[in-house]
């Protein structure tokens, strides 16, 4: 076996084993999904950083802006870090000091258990989507990595080994493993920026080989006008503000002021980290001109640059990116469905019990990642997380934001702004408007008010009675 093949195994099963030792400590619910809140300011920077530093930002990203130039980076490192940044200024504070569990356990207590239970079966399907991705863009590690590889085989080698990572330790492990992988992943891809630069004549050569015409970042938006631009910027922003991947390190976090400190941390290293997969990708169109597939550039790019133990290197640096993102992914998915809807409905109050829920939970929506993961219908890499990023979340988002900081709506606010968030983004989706995301946004704020209106009849009526 390839030299480099051997290497990414080395490094698969040092996770591994790093999961399974530290799964020992994981002995109830709490510590499966929130690490016993215990992560201070390091740790939770660290794994905030790695955990949305994933197979989009660096095979995603330099895929797009090979192909759209700089506005493919609209999203992914630029919104992306957005998105973080504003996490820590106005949501890590008010959510840390609730204690919750899950976004959903918000809904719970504003709008009520159905909000709650809609609000899980939302969010899940993003976070699968994203798993699926991180999986898919393991395929294409390991088929870049062994060429006899076709990316079907890559992808269910793949699925196994993120499966196995993830049922044992849980956020616990996850955490600790985010702090080598990050350090791994920031090493990395600075290694493969540097070399790739010098070997193409220094910083100036580099600079002069991209087409100008490839550096504006509003390029790809230009036929739909502000709309589309608006659009471009929402979906990463708003849409993923409120992804619970993100939401649980926040929960995570020691106390909220770690959490907010940890998140403004963790945004500055996205984006500086972020640049160089963009970097490559401009430099990819001149150095592997007429790539079939797009999102081979960053791998190939690598592999022609770097000798066998920087390779190495690369190969675990995305191993990583892929591992602390895909674990988690996997882990929220499970997390909402088992502590939202199937704890409360069979009534289970044992922790043994509620732990065995959550790994058998990770086992099946890891099942279903690989299902996605492998379809054809799902797009690329790219086009998947920036599904997991829209689907649903314009009424998780309006729902939360009002019910933090307003005590405006109730139970049919909630219901109302979920429903209609889903149902037109569904039906701007399959009519191919300019902004499916914002439409739903703006459906779900008004179905919200009025919902709101119905709450407080409802409440008037309570009273007079």
């Amino acid at each position: 076996m390839d030299p480099v093949a051997w290497g990414i195994l080395g490094y698969v099963v040092l996770q591994l084993v790093v999961g399974f030792v530290v799964s020992r400590r994981v002995t109830t619910e709490e510590d499966y999904l929130l690490a016993g809140r215990s992560l201070g300011p390091v740790m939770a920077t660290m794994s905030i950083f790695a955990t949305w530093f994933g197979a989009e930002t660096c095979i995603g990203a330099a895929a797009a802006v090979y192909e759209e130039g700089l506005s493919g980076a609209a999203a992914d490192p630029f919104g992306y870090a957005a998105c973080i940044f504003l996490v820590g200024l106005i949501l890590a504070i008010p959510l840390a000091r609730r204690r919750l569990t899950t976004l959903a356990d918000l809904f719970r207590l504003r709008y009520g258990v159905a909000a709650e239970r809609l609000a899980a079966l939302l969010l899940a399907p993003t976070s699968l989507i994203w798993a699926a991705a991180q999986v898919k863009a393991f395929g294409h590690v390991l088929q870049a990595t062994v060429p006899s590889l076709n990316l079907e085989l890559g992808v269910t080698i793949a699925a196994a080994v993120v499966i196995a990572y993830t049922i044992s330790g849980g956020l616990l492990a996850d955490a600790v493993t985010d702090l080598v992988q990050g350090v791994v992943l920031i090493v990395g891809l600075v290694v493969v920026g540097v070399l790739v630069v010098v070997d193409s004549g220094g910083v100036a050569a580099a600079v002069g080989s991209v087409d100008p015409e490839r550096l504006s970042l509003l390029h790809a938006a230009e036929e739909g006008g502000w709309l589309a631009t608006a659009e471009s910027w929402a979906v990463p922003i708003c849409g993923s503000l409120v992804a619970q991947e993100l939401i649980a390190r926040v929960v995570a976090a020691r106390s909220p002021e770690v959490a907010r400190r940890a998140c403004f941390a963790a945004s500055g290293i996205y984006l500086a980290v972020g640049l160089i997969p963009v970097a490559l990708g401009l430099l990819g169109v001149a150095q592997l001109p007429g790539l079939d597939d797009a999102e081979q550039v960053l791998p190939l790019m690598a592999r022609e640059h770097l000798h066998t133990v920087a390779y190495v290197l690369f190969a675990g640096a995305l191993v990583s990116a892929i591992l602390s993102t895909v674990d988690t992914a996997l882990l929220v998915a499970a997390s909402l469905v088992t502590h939202n809807v199937v704890i409360p409905v069979f009534g289970v109050t044992e922790e043994r019990m509620k732990l065995r829920l959550s790994r058998l939970g990770v086992l099946a929506f890891g099942l279903l990642a690989y299902a996605f993961a492998i379809s054809e219908r799902m797009g690329s890499v790219h086009d998947m997380v920036e599904t997991a990023s829209a689907l649903g979340s314009s009424g998780i988002f309006v729902c939360t934001i009002l019910g933090l900081f307003t005590a405006i709506g109730g139970r049919w606010a909630g219901l109302g702004a979920l429903t209609a968030g889903i149902v037109v983004y569904v039906a701007a989706g399959s009519l191919e408007a300019t902004a499916p995301f914002l439409a739903s946004m703006a459906a779900a704020a008004a179905a919200f008010g009025v919902g709101a209106m119905f709450d407080s009849a409802a409440a008037r009526r309570a009273q007079a009675v």
